[in-house]
């Protein structure tokens, strides 16, 4: 492997319209002012929000039953971006979305702007929906306007964030919460959209805490959650679960920024639902798991781990097969964001089923290892990805597009590709 100095390794490739490249550096080091006290920090963050609420009548996306425009807002969606930079300059954001999905056409649009305007290259952008189901159907051609100004308004968030960029320590924790269920029941017909007690879950509620480094105060929380934003399916914008844990944990934390990060859960629904008083009752479960992550600082110090290092980056994609021969192959993304020794985030494009992230947490997390954190809904909408065994069994998730069983280790043999790639470039630095 060749090996270039931290200020030379930037490699760029442009396919279907996602930039692909490996980060070390992306600006300068700014840490030569800070006093004393602050430069054993080896972090920067800065935290920044904006009311993605749509004020035009639209229709909304999720739920093809729905032929009315939204006809109220029961809560505002929001869109919220927290730029981390390390000690030697290099740079990370993460862009939130109180929204169905990313569309292709927005991440280009965000990505290319950002990278225009902020030098911040596309592998270092990584953007996560919510996957709520009472947001805006944002790519339909009446919500041409909604698309032009959500995407300069995620634009000026990005640059807001980075203007923020304050000295911080981060570290990683995690607790559990049981609001999710798996939603593929085996039955004579088939596998039923049904709770299914007995199916596979991921209750784990990973939590990247952000604090000042003089005091110790809390600044913000990225946490994730692996199920389905789909409690309510009525007129009103809403961002469900995962919007009222955002907003019950800011309540608790008043000047605290909290952002939900999707995990893998395009095969797990929140039971009970259909009331508005469940979203909420979910919500409070996730935020109280959130407060569980942090609290394990205090007594269980292996399970809360300050982050250090250097942060490495990677976005690419892979061809996935479709079965039918008159598809071209899809260019599925993945990227990988690595926090030193201490944390590696695996970002999957569109809705990927739970199996992938129970698959690689046993593949890639060792005892002496970093924390590994999986999301989905990242970067790209575009129907579901199910593993191998949810194709061959059949069911709604394996019949929204006509994949083959080649799928799944295609995907999983990219991320262990990327993750050996950012781990070199790690110890490289490290070695210098």
């Amino acid at each position: 492997m060749r090996h270039f100095s931290i200020h030379q390794i930037l490699l760029a490739i442009r396919a279907s319209g996602i930039a692909l490249a490996i980060l070390v550096v992306s600006t300068l080091p700014t840490w030569a002012e800070d006093t004393p006290s602050v430069q054993a920090s080896d972090w920067k963050a800065g935290v920044a929000s904006v009311k993605i609420t749509p004020e035009q009548r639209l229709h909304m996306a999720g739920y093809a039953s729905r032929k009315e425009p939204a006809e109220g807002t029961a809560q505002d969606l929001f869109g919220k971006a927290i730029a981390i930079e390390d000690r030697e300059g290099n740079r990370v954001v993460f862009v939130t979305l109180d929204l169905i999905g990313v569309m292709e056409e927005l991440r280009t649009e965000v990505a290319t702007r950002v990278q225009e305007k902020y030098q911040l290259p596309s592998h270092a952008l990584l953007m996560n929906a919510s996957h709520t189901h009472c947001g805006p159907a944002y790519g339909l051609e009446d919500a041409k306007d909604y698309f032009d100004s959500l995407a300069t308004k995620l634009v000026e968030l990005v640059g807001q964030a980075l203007a923020q960029l304050q000295p911080a320590n981060l570290s990683y924790s995690f607790a559990r919460c049981s609001v999710a269920m798996n939603r593929r029941t085996p039955s004579e017909e088939g596998f039923l959209n049904h709770p299914n007690p007995n199916g596979p879950v991921d209750h784990t509620v990973p939590v990247l805490s952000v604090r000042n480094p003089d005091d110790g105060a809390l600044r913000a929380v990225v946490f994730g959650y692996a199920c389905h934003n789909t409690t309510m399916g009525f007129l009103q914008w809403q961002g469900d679960y995962a919007g009222y844990a955002q907003e019950y944990f800011e309540e608790d934390h008043p000047g605290v920024a909290a952002l939900f990060m999707m995990g893998c859960g395009g095969d797990q629904n929140p039971y009970p639902r259909s009331e508005l008083k469940y979203a909420q009752m979910h919500g409070r479960s996730l935020a109280t798991a959130v407060e569980a992550a942090l609290e394990t600082n205090q007594s269980t110090p292996r399970h809360q781990r300050p982050i250090h290092g250097l942060l490495s980056s990677v976005l690419e994609t892979v061809d996935l097969e479709f079965a039918t021969p008159d598809r071209t192959d899809f260019a599925y993304p993945v990227q990988v964001i690595r926090f030193g020794d201490d944390l590696i985030l695996v970002a999957l494009g569109t809705e990927v089923v739970v199996d992938y992230a129970l698959r690689l947490k046993r593949e890639l997390t060792q005892s002496n290892g970093p924390a590994a954190w999986f999301a989905g809904y990242s970067n790209v909408s575009a129907g579901y990805i199910p593993s191998k065994r949810v194709l061959l069994e059949g069911g709604y998730e394996a019949n929204s597009r006509p994949w083959k069983p080649t799928l799944e280790e295609r995907i999983v043999g990219k991320v262990h590709e990327l993750v050996k790639r950012v781990s070199e470039v790690t110890k490289t630095v490290s070695d210098r």
